[in-house]
């Protein structure tokens, strides 16, 4: 008898023996972030995802970091973020309106914009811009100018919200155009400063700072409402000259591979929550023309799903990208 209570003894201290060296796991998250923005800084994601990264280090208690890797339309550092562990430490800053078609475009073929989690904080409408010195001053006189020249309109890249706003400008004004590429936001709007483009359709949070210091003309807004800006005054939409033309506007804000772990998905989901609605998101989103939202989850995915629908299906009728949107499960809208 004593025997067998010696053996219980015995084994209960090697099982707590056993548990006191147990590595303790610590919670999410356990390092500071790496928040890639794949555009030049000064661009609606770099902007976006800055301010965000200040409002949710507070409720992570983790440094972001931000880093720009411009390339390949946004698809070299949104490479980047899928090649790193899918710890939830590393965060992309970008737009559903790139994330829909890097899969299309086949910059990212492998990755459907169903592989993200998304976050959406901000708003912004496209505007259609020419330089202060352009001879164009209405959206009337440009159109009329673009039936019948071939002008040049500046984007941030290829399958970018400025593309894709032009390409959309083309389809439902009758015209065709010179598209510029350029490595983010940013560069085109400076490109359409200087005068080397006839015209940027980048969206209001690029262009906001250029027409209030009077280097840009805005001839029209692609919403169906007018866009008043505080300092320069107020756009017309672009319905008013063609009626059916659709709203296009980007919604950016942070994505990551949708397999993170739940716990992280969860914390940074809290933490998108608290920044998307904090008085500092709503006052950047109303200074640059835009509107501050709040969507992730399922919403959020919708959102993709539908843009992924109408864009892709676009760009493939227009020639920009080879293969048809189905063949990457894509239906028709």
């Amino acid at each position: 008898m004593k025997t067998i209570k010696y053996v219980f003894i015995s084994l209960m201290v090697i099982c707590l023996l056993g548990m006191s060296v147990v590595p303790v796991l610590a919670a999410w998250p356990t390092q500071n972030i790496n928040l890639i923005v794949p555009w030049s800084p000064g661009g609606a994601s770099d902007l976006t995802a800055r301010t965000l990264a200040v409002q949710m280090e507070k409720a992570l208690g983790r440094r972001i970091t931000v880093t720009n890797t411009p390339g390949g339309s946004g698809a070299i550092g949104t490479q980047a973020m899928f090649d790193a562990p899918h710890d939830g430490h590393t965060w992309s800053g970008n737009a559903d309106g790139s994330i829909i078609t890097y899969q299309c475009l086949e910059y990212l073929p492998d990755i459907s914009h169903r592989d993200y989690a998304s976050f959406l904080a901000v708003f912004t409408p496209n505007v259609v811009c020419v330089p202060a010195n352009s001879p164009y001053d209405d959206f009337a006189s440009f159109w009329e100018a673009a039936k019948n020249n071939n002008l040049t309109i500046a984007s941030a890249g290829v399958g970018s919200s400025g593309h894709q706003a032009a390409e959309i400008f083309a389809a439902y004004a009758g015209v065709e155009y010179r598209h510029v590429p350029n490595q983010g936001g940013a560069p085109a709007v400076t490109a359409t400063v200087r005068g080397e483009v006839d015209s940027v359709m980048q969206l209001s949070m690029e262009v906001t700072e250029m027409l209030r210091a009077k280097q840009l003309k805005a001839l029209a807004v692609m919403d169906t409402e007018p866009l008043t800006i505080d300092g320069y005054g107020t756009i017309p939409p672009i319905t008013n000259w063609i009626p059916d033309f659709p709203v296009v506007g980007g919604r950016f804000g942070l994505f990551l591979p949708k397999d993170i772990p739940a716990e992280a998905n969860a914390k940074i989901t809290e933490a998108f929550i608290a920044a998307a609605q904090s008085e500092t998101m709503l006052k950047f989103a109303e200074e640059r023309g835009s509107k501050a939202i709040c969507l992730y989850g399922d919403e959020a995915a919708q959102v993709l799903e539908d843009g992924a629908r109408l864009i892709s299906w676009m760009l493939y009728r227009a020639g920009v990208v080879e293969k048809a949107p189905s063949e990457f499960g894509i239906p028709e809208p």
